[in-house]
């Protein structure tokens, strides 16, 4: 898999700790987590390389979780859906605590990190398997729109024609904070009155928020991509390489699942 930059690890200092001089909209690859991990210098350190194997592995895993729910939903003569329902709740919740553990215990993430792309893997391929039925061939899109603006940042990010400046991860934060006011906002409104806001609808309003959540996703994977190559440029300890792959796996789902969301509204719209 290609790397996310060039990274040479020749400013390493040695010290107890170390600090990723910037932060990000990634809660998974905080600053904060960073910089509280505690290295004496010894062993091997975080590479660019290494951290997208495991990104590339973990992907493997996650697609492997999603075509064993895939394989397990069906709809009966009647036309009621078996099979989602057990899995889907199953990664969800599995794969909340899955992370929730990895953020705090980043030294763990070699054993968290695929855990967590497997039961995600169960929970976006039960996901999808509903919408499939609904709406024909609106996986395979999803999937292959995700990556394909996965390659396409990645080369923009590794070119330089798109540069993560501070005005750019500054802007990107404030957008994330309000985009998580709006569904914060919107839950309650469903849970205390039933109301929905039309942001989570179909029509006009509806594929134009989408459209901005699938921007401001696609954005946190050049984030994310900088904040990695930071880090290991920082001489960040071996196992961070999981961490930063699992922080960079959060963003994919989200993105994925996004795009998903998108889609089907598009499709409702026709």
């Amino acid at each position: 898999m290609s790397s996310f930059g060039k990274s040479t690890n020749n400013n390493y200092r040695q010290a107890p700790r170390y600090k990723v001089p910037y932060k990000t909209s990634n809660p998974a690859l905080s600053e904060r987590r960073f910089s509280e991990v505690a290295w004496d210098g010894v062993g091997e350190r975080m590479t660019i390389e290494g951290t997208a194997n495991k990104v590339g592995l973990l992907l493997v895993l996650c697609l492997v979780g999603a075509l064993f729910t895939w394989s397990r939903v069906g709809i009966t003569s009647g036309g009621e859906i078996y099979g989602a329902g057990g899995w889907i709740a199953l990664g969800a919740i599995g794969g909340f605590i899955a992370a929730l553990v990895t953020t705090f215990k980043p030294e763990w993430s070699g054993v968290t990190a695929p855990i967590y792309a497997v039961l995600e893997g169960l929970f976006i391929g039960g996901l999808s398997a509903l919408l499939e039925m609904r709406y024909p061939g609106i996986a395979v899109q999803a999937a292959g729109l995700t990556f394909g603006v996965f390659i396409a940042l990645l080369f923009a990010y590794k070119t330089r024609l798109i540069r993560v400046t501070e005005t750019f991860r500054s802007g990107l934060i404030v957008a994330m904070m309000g985009l998580g006011l709006v569904y914060l906002v919107g839950f309650l409104l469903r849970i205390f009155s039933g109301y929905q806001l039309p942001f989570f609808q179909g029509g006009l309003i509806g594929i134009g928020f989408s459209v901005v959540v699938v921007g401001i996703a696609a954005a946190n994977l050049l984030m994310d991509f900088d904040f990695i190559e930071a880090a290991a440029d920082e001489g960040a300890p071996k196992y961070m390489e999981w961490y930063g792959a699992f922080g960079l796996m959060v963003t994919l789902v989200w993105l994925y699942i996004e795009i998903l969301r998108l889609l089907a509204k598009l499709r409702d719209n026709d």
